[in-house]
């Protein structure tokens, strides 16, 4: 090991990674960076397995320098990456999880990048493995963009390349209070105090592999902690982001990904004790932060299900659900001569539930390729008002030259 800093600390936390971490390890082995600029920091959380037996025989023929440390269980990925994040010197960090793998070159990329744009946060492509990853935001690459002008709020998990001076310089950890979720937090805060974000989005640098035993931690666990990572989330964008059209942009991540999952098929399969619950957790969320502008951000049986949840109407809700859940299409209302498109939900505009007709309104997105809608545009307006404008001062220019030519004839004539 050499005394230089190294450019990257790749921190592993590990649990009953076995045999994962096999391929995981051999893709840290496989990267093209020079050995001497990445070290490993890998925790063991507790496992029975020989995960931690798996590490230190991979630390004593690594080409890199390894830490080892192994630990009582903590419960959850918190701790295992904090504790990964005190001991680390790397001028960024990279947070790989032990059934996961990097991608060839990941991590020369990731810090070329970093470097050639000066900026704080890389996100490097990831492709799912038996699991199906985020993909909006792979559209094409950034070199330097930031959460309010590209897709990057779906992607939170913590498998991103990190300044390590961002980090420290405002004391960032996971939240170890927060048994799912905290990967989102921790992201999000990143994304908001980032001085700029650079997205790969023509190379794979990550692959998210989903186990076969089904214990990915985002798999388990009550319903209630999807509450409570979505309060948490809303929180976060609130303390830092004033009230307006940024926030709410970023709100309908938390209610989109976070929140609407409760209120979906698995609504359906709830019993009415839990449905009960569920709305009792999401009420002061909906009071706190839905609004007019998150939901119009929204496709309309988004909107519409969320609406249900915040005027407590568990029943309407489930009615929605059912007819989402068998896949009907709702009937296509056009108005104002095809401008106007509303997504025929149940209850439009019964009058017994009293729904808001806007609630079905599709925004433009979404009603495009119905056939019959005009998309309404503001340049077109303004172009049409110009004409008629002009066709008028036209025709007020020929009435006052017939009325100066005598007999009321045109001067043409």
């Amino acid at each position: 090991m050499t005394d230089a800093q190294p450019d990257v600390s790749v921190i592993i936390g590990a649990y009953e990674a076995m045999p994962y971490l096999v391929e995981c390890l051999a893709s840290v082995e496989a990267q093209t960076i020079d050995p001497g600029r990445v070290e490993v920091i890998a925790v063991d959380d507790g496992s029975t397995d020989g995960t931690g037996e798996y590490l230190e025989r991979f630390a004593e023929r690594a080409a890199m320098p390894v830490t080892v440390i192994r630990q009582d269980n903590s419960g959850g990925p918190s701790g295992p990456r904090n504790v990964g994040l005190g001991k680390a010197a790397g001028r960024y960090v990279f947070f790989l999880d032990a059934d996961d793998r990097l991608g060839p070159e990941a991590l020369e990329r990731m810090v070329a990048t970093a470097d050639r744009n000066g900026t704080d946060v890389v996100l490097g492509r990831v492709e799912g493995i038996n699991r199906k990853p985020p993909q909006s935001m792979w559209d094409r690459s950034f070199d330097r963009t930031d959460v309010f002008s590209s897709n990057i709020k779906f992607t939170l998990s913590a498998q991103k390349l990190f300044r390590r001076a961002l980090l420290e310089r405002h004391g960032m950890r996971f939240d170890e209070s927060l048994w799912t979720g905290e990967d989102a937090l921790f992201t999000m805060e990143a994304y908001l105090r980032a001085d700029g974000v650079s997205v790969l989005a023509d190379h794979t640098c990550y692959y998210l592999v989903g186990r076969d035993d089904g214990k990915h931690v985002t798999k388990s666990g009550s319903y209630t902690l999807r509450f409570d990572s979505a309060r948490a989330l809303m929180n976060l964008i609130a303390e830092h982001v004033p009230a307006g059209a940024r926030r709410d942009a970023l709100l309908v991540r938390p209610f989109l990904v976070t929140l609407l999952p409760q209120f979906g098929a698995k609504y359906l399969r709830d019993g009415e004790t839990v449905r009960r619950h569920k709305f009792e957790l999401a009420k002061p969320l909906m009071e706190e932060f839905w609004s007019e502008g998150v939901a119009r951000r929204l496709k309309v049986e988004e909107r519409l299900r969320l609406h249900l949840v915040a005027e407590d109407e568990p029943e309407l809700l489930k009615e929605v659900v059912e007819f989402v859940r068998a896949g009907k299409q709702p009937p296509a209302v056009l108005e104002r001569r095809g401008r106007r498109l509303y997504l025929a939900y149940p209850y439009f505009r019964d009058t017994s539930a009293a729904v808001p007709d806007t609630m079905y309104l599709a925004a433009p997105r979404e009603a495009r390729g119905f056939p019959g809608y005009r998309e309404h545009s503001a340049g077109g307006t303004v172009l049409r008002r110009t004409v008629r404008t002009a066709r008028r001062v036209l025709r007020s220019g020929d009435a006052a030259r017939r009325t100066r030519t005598p007999g009321g004839t045109a001067a043409a004539a």
